[in-house]
């Protein structure tokens, strides 16, 4: 899959509004992370260029109002049942994760894993549920380290859980919706996906789709088919051994670098305000209006990542970007290639 690569401007701006050139801006993203020990808060906007589009539009504004809240989902009460069975989330994340589960990194992501290789980025945490992260870097570290030194704050697509704390795989829990129903299995359209694997369906009805019981909970004598992926929903907490870690990953850095991020979400921001309160040195990377635009320590720089980021690796690593075959594997991978990273 290949996104055409939108037109690159000729400047950048930083939250002083000073214009910059592009390679000025690799320079000082270079700069920044060169002496490593920093932690990456990443959001949406780092894949957009993989074909899976951000929650929000360049002003900020949210694009996909058709959202479900938590409550709603898990409501165990009749009206909670007929709201599902009227707006069944489950379809519409079935219809929609073969998409996310097809994607693949792109030069961003690649470029990030690049760091996280060489030990700049020493912590990743990611808003994103598409794993792409995880994907790009899964060739060169084991599932081990992976998950010592990356947090998905808000969940992951690729797995599914019921009421009851039973986890399945979610390509088994698409098999068993798949066999459930037969008509949806074949459905032809394919719905623009949105970054938490929902789809917007229209002229449809629901009243013949069957949500499985969870096996585990038949085999313990109860039917229950309050199943969902293992995502944080609006108005759902984040568990509190995540929200700890996502603290004491910024805690121990020396500075956060954030990357394609409106900060809309409290969880996100929170860990901004966590490191600026410590002092630590903050840098924003990302188009359009973000949450932290303005915060005291806080400095931001406007361009798309997918521009510049191969540049910065190049930039810290110099000759070493050339001569480490995993990095050049890394910087020569990716959806498409951006003119002005070459």
């Amino acid at each position: 899959m290949r996104v055409s690569a939108p037109t690159i401007p000729h400047v950048v701006t930083t939250a002083s509004s000073k214009p910059i050139s592009p390679a000025v801006a690799v320079e000082r993203i270079a700069d920044f992370l060169s002496s490593g020990n920093v932690t990456l808060l990443t959001g949406a906007g780092v894949s957009v260029d993989s074909g899976i589009r951000a929650y929000r539009g360049k002003d900020g504004r949210y694009m996909n109002p058709n959202y479900q809240y938590y409550h709603e989902l898990v409501d165990r009460s009749p009206k909670g049942q007929m709201f599902r069975h009227a707006n069944p989330c489950l379809l519409r994340s079935y219809l929609g994760y073969p998409p996310v589960r097809d994607a693949l990194p792109n030069t961003t992501h690649c470029a990030l894993a690049a760091l996280q290789h060489t030990s700049h980025i020493s912590r990743l945490i990611t808003q994103n549920v598409d794993g792409l992260h995880r994907k790009a870097i899964a060739h060169v570290w084991h599932d081990n380290l992976i998950n010592e030194r990356m947090l998905e704050l808000h969940g992951s697509l690729h797995r599914v859980h019921c009421n009851h704390g039973h986890v399945v795989d979610r390509n088994t829990f698409q098999d068993w919706i798949s066999a459930h129903n037969p008509y949806w299995k074949d459905y032809v359209t394919r719905p623009r996906t949105n970054p938490d694997g929902d789809v917007e369906l229209e002229g449809v009805s629901y009243d013949d789709f069957v949500v499985p019981e969870c096996p585990q909970c038949v085999l313990e004598g109860r039917h229950n088919t309050n199943q969902k992926p293992t995502v944080i929903f609006f108005g759902e907490s984040i568990p509190t051994i995540v929200r700890n870690r996502s603290f004491h990953d910024v805690e121990r850095s020396d500075r956060l670098f954030v990357v394609g991020t409106t900060l809309a979400t409290f969880s996100a921001f929170r860990l901004v305000q966590h490191a600026v309160k410590l002092g630590k040195p903050v840098l924003l990377l990302n188009v359009g209006p973000t949450r932290g635009d303005g915060l005291p320590g806080v400095e931001k720089i406007e361009i798309p990542a997918s521009y510049v980021m191969r540049g910065v690796v190049r930039t810290i690593l110099g000759t070493r970007a050339t001569a480490d075959p995993v990095t050049v594997d890394l910087l020569n991978k990716g959806i498409y290639d951006p003119p002005s990273d070459r």
